[in-house]
């Protein structure tokens, strides 16, 4: 029986690893949840599972719900609440899947103290690839991907070796306006962005698949778990999100992944590794689909992508800049102070005003994601 910790249990990773539990119920243990602010999901969740420990975000939530939760369960809240439920119970792994740079010292403090990571926060590799993938190889732990692009190129990759890759592409459904110029995409509202065309995700990432941010964050990603330069990461726009990545070998070979666009496999996959569940996602019918198609990537309709490929080039604190400033422009966005262009335009300019620090420590990161905040605030 695996014992797993879940970071994020309320967003959409989260509810739907704990669906992955719900089929399996043989197969764990749930030893800790932590969540952010939906307090009400949450206290179901922890009646349910009834993990030895629980977070939410703040002292006053804590408080607003600690009545409505079983007595045995020990209550934290905050930054150290993350590190209790990630690093401080049985579990043998702990499920990232909270959004955004926050779920960074916590993974740090899980990979410390020996726990496997089914890494579904990619904010984590972008901001500290180098500090997570140096401590995850000296303390002998797994970094499992769930993400289904990383997923797919893990499963793509099963049995090959690594100096007889040619190139590995992520591909991309193009967001809510993958058929809008430029042009029309200045007066597209946050509603019209939050319906993706073919997956269900929380509203961050359903406007960094709009920008095409969650690809860029996903490429530097995919440079941090697979060891590969950003010369051999490429990204083809793919509408459909039936083939979730694939691998071309040196000898002409192309090794791809297919299935439904159901989070569900991905990270059953994550915690069932190196062996296949049944799953309840619906099976995939190629004669049923009918057709596939597939686009170059443009960077000038995604000028996004192009600044996380640079980013990632440069290294240092330039992709913790790139992340930060996303997430302060995003936010903007949602409660509509800024138009959806201004997304890109923030970007760009907090990372101009940028002095990299290339190889920094946990301080020196934090420094800079504050630094990329408040000046994304302002702008």
């Amino acid at each position: 029986m695996k014992k797993i910790a879940l970071i994020g249990s309320t967003g959409s990773v989260g509810t739907q690893t704990l669906d992955v539990i719900r089929e399996h119920p043989d197969q764990f243990l749930v030893e800790g949840l932590a969540a952010g602010t939906n307090i009400e999901l949450f206290a179901q969740q922890v009646n349910e599972f009834r993990p030895k420990k629980a977070s939410v975000g703040t002292k006053e939530l804590a408080d607003r719900v600690r009545s409505q939760l079983p007595d045995e369960v020990e209550l934290y809240y905050g930054e150290q609440g993350l590190i209790e439920v990630a690093a401080g119970t049985d579990a043998d792994t702990v499920v990232t899947a909270i959004v955004g740079s926050a779920g960074l010292p916590a993974t740090l403090e899980a990979i410390s103290a020996g726990k496997n990571i089914a890494l579904a926060n990619k904010e984590t590799l972008v901001t500290a690839g180098h500090l997570v993938t140096e401590m995850a190889k000296r303390k002998g732990v797994s970094l499992l991907p769930v993400d289904s692009e990383h997923s797919a190129i893990f499963q793509c990759l099963n049995g090959e070796h690594s100096d007889e890759i040619r190139e590995i592409t992520l591909t991309a459904s193009g967001g809510s306006f993958r058929d809008l110029t430029r042009e029309q995409l200045k007066n597209v509202t946050v509603a019209d962005a939050l319906k993706h065309p073919n997956w269900s995700m929380g509203a961050k990432i359903t406007i960094d698949s709009a920008t095409m941010v969650n690809k860029g964050l996903e490429v530097i990603e995919a440079h941090w778990l697979f060891g590969l330069p950003f010369e051999q990461i490429g990204v083809l726009l793919h509408p459909e999100s039936i083939i979730h990545s694939f691998v071309e070998y040196r000898d002409g070979s192309v090794i791809a992944q297919l299935g439904t666009p159901d989070m569900r496999i991905p990270i059953q996959y994550a915690l069932s590794y190196p062996h296949r569940w049944h799953s309840p996602a619906k099976r995939l019918s190629l004669a049923e689909v009918g057709k596939l198609h597939f686009r170059e990537m443009n960077f000038e309709r995604f000028p996004c992508l192009r600044l996380a490929y640079e980013c990632g080039k440069i290294g240092g604190t330039a992709t913790s800049v790139y992340n930060a400033a996303n997430e302060v422009a995003v936010a903007r966005f949602l409660n509509g102070s800024i138009p959806f262009l201004q997304i890109e335009t923030i970007i760009e300019t907090v990372l101009s005003k940028h002095d990299v620090q290339s190889e920094p420590d946990l301080e020196g990161i934090r420094q800079a994601d504050r630094w990329a905040r408040e000046v994304a605030e302002t702008l």
